[in-house]
C-alpha cells in the first residue's frame, strides 16, 4: 500500500458513516458506563480525602500501584493476548477455536491468580521495605495478595466480554462492580481508618471478578475442556502474552517508581498530591481511551492484514477521540484549582499545576494512542517491547531528574515529555507496519487542539487567574461547539429522526 493511499481522506460513502457511527455508539456505551463510574468514583475520592487527608489519598495510589505491578507480573499478559486471539478467532466465525480459546484464558487466569496472589503475600516484608522503607506497611501487602488474587481472575472474563465486542455487557459489569467497590471502600475506611484501604481494594477487585463473571456467561461460547484449550493454547496466549506482560510491566513499574521517587524526595503529602492530580486527568480522557481498548483494538485485528482499511480504522478513530476528549482537557486545565477542590478537598489545590501538566500529556496521549493499536494487531512483538522500554526510561529518567529539582511539579513534566517522545516514535513505528499517515483533516485538527492546550496552558501560568479562566472557558467552549457538530456531520445517524431537524437548527 502506497503513502498516497494512507494518507488520503476517507471516501464519502457509507461505509465511512457506518463505521464512525459504530465508533461514536460503542463510545457511547461504555462512554455513559464510565459517565456512571466516574460520578460513583468522585463520591469515593470525595469520601476518602474528606477521611483520610492528601496522605491517605498518597496511600490508596501506592497501595494500587503495588497491585497492578504484581498483577501485571502473575497474568503474564494473558488477558491483554487473549483479547487478540478471541477477536481473531470471533473473526473467523469459528465457534469450536472460539471455545478454545475462551477455556484457555480462564483456566491460565485461574492458575497464574492463584500463584500470584500467594507470592505478594509471602513477599509482603521485602516488597514493603522496597516500597515504603520500612516493614510498617507488611501485613497491609500480605492483604493485597488476595486483590491480586481477584484482579487477575477478574481480567479473564473481562477478556471474553471484550474479544467478543459485548459491550453492553463489559459496561453493565463496570457500573456493577465500581458500586460495590465504593461502597466497600467507604464503609471499610469509615469503620477502620487508614487500616481499611487494604481491605477495601481487595472487596473492589473481588466485585469486579464476580460481576464480570456473571456478565461473561451470558455470552454464547461452546464449552471446550479446560485441560485440552490450555494444552491447544498455552503457547500462543504466553508468547505474546510476554511481550504484553512486559509491556504492562514497564508502564506499571515506571509508574511505581515514579511515585517512590516522590514520596522519598518530597513525602507522603506529595504523593497524595499526585495521586489526586492524576486521578482527575485520568478521568475525561479516559473514558475516550477505555473505548478505544474496548471496542476499536478488537476491530483493527479482526482487518490486520488490510493495510487501508487499518489506516483508515486508525485515522477515524483519532478524529474522534479528538474531538471527545480535547473540550474537556482544556476546560480542566482552565479550572484545575476549582476541579480539585470540588472533587477532593481545599486542601488538595496545590496540586493545580501538576494537574495542568498532566492533561497537556493527557491531550498529546489521545492523538498517540490509535496508532499504538497498529502494532498491536499487527502482531509487531519487538517494535512494541523496544518502544515501551524506550517509554519507562524516558518517564523515570525525566522524573528522576526533575522531581528533586522543581517538586512534585516535575512527575507532570515527566508525563508530557513521554508524550512528545513517544507520539513522534509511534508514528514512524506505525509508518512503517502498515503505511500510515495521518490524515490532512487530522493534522489540522490535533494542531488546533494541541495549540488551545498549550494557549490556555500558557494563559494559567502567567495571566491573572480571572483572565486565564475566561480565556480557557472560550476556547474550551469554541472546542467543544466545533466537537458537537463535527461529530454530528460525521455520523448523523447516531441521533436520532426526531431530533435531527431541532439539531440541524440550533448548530446550523
Amino acid at each position: 500500500m502506497s503513502d498516497t493511499i494512507a494518507a488520503q481522506e476517507p471516501p464519502a460513502s457509507k461505509a465511512p458513516s457506518r463505521s464512525y457511527g459504530q465508533i461514536l455508539r460503542s463510545t457511547a456505551v461504555i462512554g455513559l458506563s464510565y459517565l456512571v463510574v466516574t460520578l460513583i468514583s468522585v463520591v469515593r475520592m470525595k469520601a476518602v480525602a474528606l477521611l483520610l487527608g492528601p496522605a491517605g489519598v498518597g496511600l490508596v495510589g501506592i497501595y494500587y500501584l503495588v497491585v497492578d505491578l504484581a498483577g501485571s507480573v502473575a497474568g503474564m499478559g494473558v488477558a491483554s493476548s487473549g483479547v487478540r486471539q478471541i477477536s481473531e478467532a470471533n473473526g473467523s466465525g469459528d465457534r469450536r477455536r472460539i471455545g478454545r480459546t475462551v477455556a484457555a484464558v480462564k483456566g491460565l487466569s485461574a492458575i497464574l491468580a492463584v500463584v500470584g496472589g500467594v507470592a505478594l503475600a509471602a513477599l509482603a516484608v521485602p516488597v514493603a521495605w522496597a516500597t515504603f522503607g520500612s516493614d510498617m506497611q507488611a501485613m497491609a501487602v500480605a492483604i493485597l495478595g488476595a486483590a491480586v488474587l481477584f484482579k487477575v481472575l477478574g481480567a479473564a472474563p473481562i477478556t471474553v466480554l471484550q474479544g467478543l465486542r459485548l459491550t453492553r455487557h463489559l459496561a453493565m459489569a463496570n457500573v456493577a462492580s465500581v458500586f460495590a467497590g465504593a461502597m466497600a471502600t467507604i464503609a471499610l475506611i469509615v469503620w477502620l481508618g487508614e487500616k481499611g484501604i487494604a481491605p477495601a481494594l481487595v472487596c473492589g477487585f473481588a466485585a469486579t471478578f464476580v460481576a464480570a463473571a456473571l456478565y461473561a456467561r451470558k455470552a454464547d461460547v461452546e464449552p471446550v475442556p479446560a485441560g485440552e484449550a490450555i494444552r491447544d493454547q498455552m503457547r500462543p496466549l504466553l508468547r505474546l502474552g510476554f511481550v504484553f506482560m512486559t509491556s504492562a510491566l514497564l508502564t506499571t513499574g515506571a509508574a511505581y517508581l515514579i511515585r517512590i521517587i516522590v514520596l522519598h524526595a518530597e513525602g507522603v503529602h506529595a504523593a497524595g498530591l499526585y495521586q489526586s492530580a492524576w486521578g482527575i486527568a485520568s478521568l475525561y480522557a479516559g473514558f475516550v481511551l477505555q473505548a478505544m481498548g474496548t471496542d476499536f483494538y478488537p476491530r483493527v485485528t479482526e482487518v490486520a492484514s488490510d493495510n487501508v482499511e487499518v489506516n483508515r480504522l486508525v485515522n477515524e478513530q483519532a478524529r474522534v477521540s479528538l474531538l471527545l476528549a480535547g473540550p474537556g482537557v482544556i476546560a480542566t486545565i482552565a479550572l484545575a484549582p476549582v476541579v480539585l477542590a470540588i472533587f477532593y478537598s481545599s486542601a488538595f489545590t496545590d496540586a493545580q499545576a501538576l494537574l495542568r501538566w498532566f492533561c497537556l500529556g493527557m491531550m498529546l496521549r489521545v492523538v498517540a494512542w490509535p496508532m499504538g493499536y497498529i502494532v498491536l494487531a499487527k502482531g509487531a512483538e519487538r517494535p512494541f517491547f523496544w518502544t515501551e522500554v524506550a517509554a519507562a526510561v524516558v518517564q523515570v529518567g525525566l522524573a528522576a531528574l526533575l522531581v528533586p529539582w522543581i517538586g512534585v511539579d516535575g512527575a507532570g513534566l515527566a508525563f508530557v515529555g513521554l508524550y512528545v517522545w513517544h507520539t513522534v516514535i509511534i508514528y514512524f513505528v506505525a509508518r512503517g507496519l502498515s503505511g500510515f499517515r495521518w490524515s490532512r483533516g487530522n493534522m489540522v485538527l490535533s494542531l488546533a487542539y494541541v495549540g488551545a492546550t498549550l494557549v490556555t496552558m500558557a494563559g494559567c501560568f502567567f495571566l491573572d487567574f480571572w483572565v486565564a479562566t475566561g480565556i480557557g472557558a472560550v476556547l474550551a467552549a469554541a472546542t467543544g461547539l466545533y466537537s458537537l457538530r463535527e461529530v454530528l456531520s460525521l455520523a448523523p445517524e447516531v441521533v436520532p429522526k426526531a431530533l435531527r431537524p431541532l439539531v440541524r437548527k440550533v448548530l446550523g
